[in-house]
């Protein structure tokens, strides 16, 4: 046998053909398997993100849905993202007002060979996994004013857009008119109400305090008497509706976006809105000034369990000034719990 080997190695008669044959079918082998094999990293690639678009969309669904449910929608969701074969959820828990919600999922898939059924495998294993945690956020919103001053008549409003809606709606107003009594810094009424919709979509408005400062020096009893800057003293009388209200109670839990705005019909500008990063300046959060150019995001701007002093300045002064030179005042807190926002929510793996 190493004779006739030898011999055929060393003969220059007859054809190469079924030599380079040989030679070459474990190239082709190793090129096909290397096309197997970029398939399944970019099926792979498609894999995760299906899967990370399911995992997403199952921590905004109600808190009453059940984990059959939740996988239900976690397998349709991967399917349409184009994901193949099957998504499991792993685990689910729900948050609370301490506590984040985190699921787990993973999914599999055999993707067929082409060139790799030569070795005979036929199919490739192809798995990924996803978790999220989503922390508890912002779901209802308190505003108590403190005080309100300024010669021009002005009303501040807070906008919500509801989840898969595209316009904004308004939750509350907050009117100030000024008294007219003639005193440096302006003292008048100022009304804050809460805005929901009836059955047939009317608006509702439901008055929530009222406060009323006056220029002078003898306030009731039980309330307390001020002075400004000026040196003008005032009190200030609220009542509340009810009469143990704590403020404006506004519920922000379907709520996808928020900002505030400032309508100043003597100003210019006459409205100063949160979102615009030309007049997000003239608010203060905890007596910091907004950096111009900078938008704020409401759910941020309302602390979880803990009040924070804001104020706006109406732009009759300009900017950027003390906090003491604004004109609206007020305390606002918040209550966080699950919420169904996506927005807040991280992927973890």
């Amino acid at each position: 046998m190493r004779n006739v080997a030898s011999g055929f190695a060393r003969s220059r008669s007859g054809s190469i053909m079924p030599l380079f044959f040989l030679c070459t079918v474990p190239l082709i082998t190793v090129a096909g398997f290397a096309v197997d094999y970029t398939s399944a990293v970019q099926i792979r690639s498609n894999q995760q993100q299906a899967l990370d678009a399911a995992i997403l969309s199952i921590t905004t669904m109600d808190t009453a849905s059940t984990l059959p449910q939740r996988q239900q929608v976690l397998q349709d969701t991967f399917l349409a993202n184009g994901g193949q074969g099957t998504a499991t959820l792993n685990s689910f828990v729900a948050g609370t007002t301490a506590t984040a919600t985190t699921a787990r999922a993973t999914a599999s898939f055999a993707m067929p060979t082409v060139f790799m059924t030569i070795a005979r495998i036929d199919t490739v294993p192809i798995a990924v996994a996803s978790a999220v945690s989503k922390p508890p956020s912002l779901v209802q919103a308190n505003f108590k004013v403190t005080g309100a001053s300024g010669w021009w008549n002005k009303t501040m409003t807070l906008y919500g857009t509801q989840l898969g809606a595209t316009v904004a709606k308004p939750l509350m107003t907050i009117d100030y008119t000024y008294g007219k009594t003639g005193d440096p810094k302006g003292y008048g009424t100022t009304t804050t109400s809460v805005l929901t919709t009836d059955s047939t979509g009317k608006t509702v408005t439901t008055v929530a305090q009222k406060q009323v400062c006056t220029v002078g020096n003898n306030p009731p009893a039980g309330v307390t008497l001020k002075q400004d800057a000026s040196g003008t003293k005032y009190y200030c009388v609220d009542t509340m509706y009810p009469a143990n209200g704590a403020g404006a109670s506004i519920d922000v839990s379907q709520m996808g976006g928020l900002y505030m705005q400032m309508y100043v019909p003597s100003g210019k500008p006459q409205y100063l809105t949160t979102n615009d990063p030309t007049t997000s300046n003239r608010l203060y959060i905890d007596g910091v000034e907004v950096p111009t150019g900078q938008k704020v995001d409401i759910f941020s701007a309302v602390p979880c369990n803990q009040s924070s002093n804001q104020a706006w300045e109406d732009g009759g002064s300009p900017v950027p000034a003390p906090v003491s030179n604004a004109d609206f005042f007020y305390t606002v807190s918040g209550k966080c719990d699950f919420n169904q926002r996506p927005s807040n929510t991280a992927l973890t793996q």
